[in-house]
């Protein structure tokens, strides 16, 4: 009787620091690897992300993604976030097929990460064209280009997140909806792209 290992990712091994990260970025460039960096703050992770980043991949052959820290998340979206941290947010990421390397970058725009990286493609969203995504004039600089990938943007975690906010929570004053909102839509992301996730434990309404 045969039997069947699945194989288990560690996601750790893909989340770098800078000085690491360039310097498998190099590697992977030297051996003909065509570089793409994507970026975002990924808090919580929902359908559009994935379908942004499997967009993203599509156009070469490493992907690596870009995490903004918690100070940056809570200066570009507001009190109450991140839901998720930095670390939990970089792991959910790192988790998905299409994703090889991530890295969490603490500056306020991506234009540092995408000059020490230097990718052959920065992959953004349905809500920019190549004329209005802000890096654009770094990434001609050196050469490469940009380009818009993914599903139009008619879903995101600001806007479940006020949706759920006025909506009254039956089981515990503790209890926030938004966070068993953003709870389930990891699990939801996470089983539709790895069937395994669907066994792990995640927080539920009570």
């Amino acid at each position: 009787m045969t039997s069947k290992l699945t194989e288990v990712v560690d996601t750790s091994s893909r989340i770098l620091d800078r000085d690491a990260l360039v310097a498998q970025v190099t590697r992977a460039r030297a051996q003909g690897s065509r570089i793409v960096l994507a970026n975002g703050c990924f808090d919580v992770l929902h359908a559009g992300h994935v379908r942004y980043l499997s967009g993203a991949r599509a156009l070469g052959d490493l992907l690596v993604v870009g995490i903004n820290s918690d100070v940056e998340v809570a200066r570009l979206k507001g009190a109450g976030r991140p839901i998720v941290g930095e670390r939990e947010r970089a792991e959910l990421v790192a988790s998905l097929e299409a994703v090889d390397l991530v890295t969490i970058f603490v500056e306020p725009t991506v234009t540092e990460l995408l000059q020490a990286l230097r990718p052959d493609f920065h992959a953004k969203g349905t809500d920019y064209t190549e004329e209005t995504v802000p890096e654009r004039d770094v990434v001609r600089s050196y050469g490469g280009q940009v380009r818009i990938v993914g599903d139009p943007k008619d879903h995101s975690t600001s806007g479940n997140f006020e949706e759920s906010r006025a909506e009254p929570v039956s089981c515990g004053q503790w209890a926030e909806k938004p966070l068993v909102q953003a709870a389930n839509t990891v699990e939801s992301s996470l089983s539709t792209t790895f069937p395994l996730a669907a066994h792990s434990t995640l927080p539920t309404a009570c």
